[in-house]
């Protein structure tokens, strides 16, 4: 988007490509300041895309995108963005928590898209910020981080810090920051351009609450999943349940395979899994331990049910997050492939 005719009122935006990064969230914030400078005939934006050491960086999805320059040589910018991998390991994070802690010298502002912020809390940029993060990697924010105001909105814009769920959320986050520079007429503008319902709020919550997808007439299972979510440690058995939430342990059985198609016991298992599997990914605590923080009172059950459930086993998982011969501090993070 460099533009040799962009004027005084031009800010230059920053975009940090890592390997590995969600398209999806990249595509929609780039796409949105074009489509500003498209719709309003003039360069009110300036994207310069910044490799990490490669001149062309492959998304999640495989697709590649060339960079212009490299996070040696960052020219003067009025924010940078780190556009954080799906599949994030350590490999290389070491260096580029350095080059963050110098950029935050001279840009004003720093941003994070959907795991770019957790890049930026371990460069210890977002404490006493709030910030947001994809809703399946809050835990682990708000675990590693906690002087970081971890919310589940879908974007933040906290002084200098922003940052966003990723995926569509990046495109939200754009459209207020646009609107918000050059008012609403032209993000209202960019929303239909973008075939967007409305341009939704900040404190918007970016995952569909379960009331919403079962319906508000079973607040019973809602219940029941909140207690669920709530006791991860020490799990309530399905009788504990039911008495906690007040109905006989048959009834409790038919609501969850009507409405979520499984029984209680394999929904609570596979949240405990899930929660085991960031943990593997972004905790060095022993697996024995971690097996333990999710509910798991011994290391063979822990194994069974965690390869049973993803396909390989916990020691693995971590194995496979971290590179041979990295140094255990450099903690991995996040192993999904899928772009958000």
């Amino acid at each position: 988007m460099n533009n040799a005719a962009a004027n005084s009122k031009t800010q230059r935006f920053g975009f940090v490509l890592m390997q590995g990064f969600s398209l999806t969230g990249f595509s929609c914030a780039v796409e949105a300041l074009r489509t500003a400078n498209s719709l309003s005939g003039e360069t009110l934006y300036e994207a310069v895309l910044i490799g990490a050491g490669e001149e062309l960086v492959a998304s999640s999805c495989g697709v590649e995108v060339r960079v212009e320059t490299q996070v040696e040589q960052v020219p003067a910018l009025d924010t940078l963005f780190v556009c954080g991998p799906a599949q994030l390991s350590s490999n290389g994070q070491e260096q580029l928590t350095l080059w963050l802690k110098r950029w935050s010298r001279t840009i004003r502002t720093l941003g994070g898209i959907g795991t770019g912020a957790y890049l930026l809390a371990r460069a210890g940029l977002l404490d006493g910020y709030r910030a947001t993060i994809h809703w399946l990697d809050m835990a682990a924010l708000k675990e590693a981080f906690p002087r970081v105001q971890a919310t589940g909105n879908l974007f933040e814009t906290d002084r200098d810090r922003y940052t966003c769920g990723g995926g569509t959320a990046a495109m939200d986050m754009m459209l207020f920051l646009i609107g918000r520079d050059h008012g609403l007429g032209l993000a209202s503008r960019l929303s239909e351009q973008f075939v967007c319902e409305r341009i939704r709020l900040s404190d918007e919550a970016q995952r569909v609450p379960l009331k919403v997808r079962i319906g508000t007439q079973q607040p019973n299972l809602i219940e029941a999943v909140t207690l669920m979510e709530a006791n991860i440690e020490e799990p309530l058995t399905t009788d504990d349940l039911a008495y906690h939430v007040g109905v006989s342990r048959r009834h409790l059985e038919r609501l969850f395979k009507q409405h979520l198609q499984t029984v209680p016991s394999q929904y609570y298992l596979e949240l405990r899994l899930e929660r085991a599997r960031t943990l593997l990914r972004t905790d060095d605590r022993p697996i024995l331990q971690v097996g333990l923080m999710c509910g798991f009172s011994s290391a063979s059950y822990f194994s069974t049910a965690y390869r049973g459930h993803f396909g390989l086993t916990p020691r693995q998982e971590r194995r496979n997050a971290r590179p041979a011969g990295e140094s255990p501090e450099l903690q991995p993070r996040y192993g999904r492939s899928s772009e958000h």
